[in-house]
């Protein structure tokens, strides 16, 4: 009894513990203080040029961003999934999820690599407007990330399969997990600050 008492408050204690490491979470802080001044500048453009940013939105292709945002949601599920899959101790079963969310990102930058061709087939760049300067520059920098999120999670199953993560010590992919969230949650702000709303 007095065993029973004594692994309890162990047990609660790990079962309140944060999820990943102090350099993740400072990592993520770092880059969503990133996103929130582009959003800071997005609203203070907003504020200046109101009938730009009304007009914007309209000459976008709305089907590209609903599809990549559709993408970002199916993506982060599966990465939810890879990570119960690592509790359950089916680290095959993980990496498919893996996969899956790998070749999620990769349709995103298919995707908006051809949004951006059609963009400039309609004449919409940097120059055009304070608008798509402000757009360029903030998906872009969301491309970058969703490139290099896909590139580390590549490298997660490759540890995956050289048997570095177990049931019991998987924080690199809880991190990965993380950073992929912090990825999605970004784009979910994005869309409908670029694509929405007038």
């Amino acid at each position: 009894m007095t065993e029973i008492a004594l692994a309890s408050p162990s047990l609660s204690t790990r079962s309140r513990k944060i999820p990943g490491n102090m350099a993740i979470w400072a990592a993520i802080l770092a880059e969503m203080s990133e996103f929130a001044i582009m959003f800071i500048v997005y609203f203070i453009a907003k504020v200046h040029n109101p009938e730009i940013f009304d007009e914007g939105p309209t000459r976008l292709s709305t089907l590209a961003g609903t599809s990549n945002t559709l993408i970002m949601l199916s993506s982060s599920f599966f990465v939810v999934r890879a990570v119960i899959a690592m509790r359950k101790n089916k680290p095959r079963t993980c990496m498919r999820w893996l996969w899956a969310a790998v070749a999620c990102g990769i349709l995103y930058l298919i995707i908006k690599y051809f949004e951006y061709q059609w963009n400039d087939s309609q004449g919409l760049s940097t120059e055009t407007n304070i608008f798509y300067a402000v757009y360029y520059y903030v998906t872009f920098n969301h491309f970058l990330h969703v490139g290099w999120g896909s590139g580390a999670i590549v490298w997660v199953i490759y540890r995956l399969n050289t048997h570095i993560y177990t049931q019991q010590e998987h924080e690199g992919l809880i991190n990965i997990a993380l950073y992929w969230h912090m990825i999605d949650l970004a784009w979910i702000t994005i869309f409908p600050l670029l694509y929405v709303i007038r």
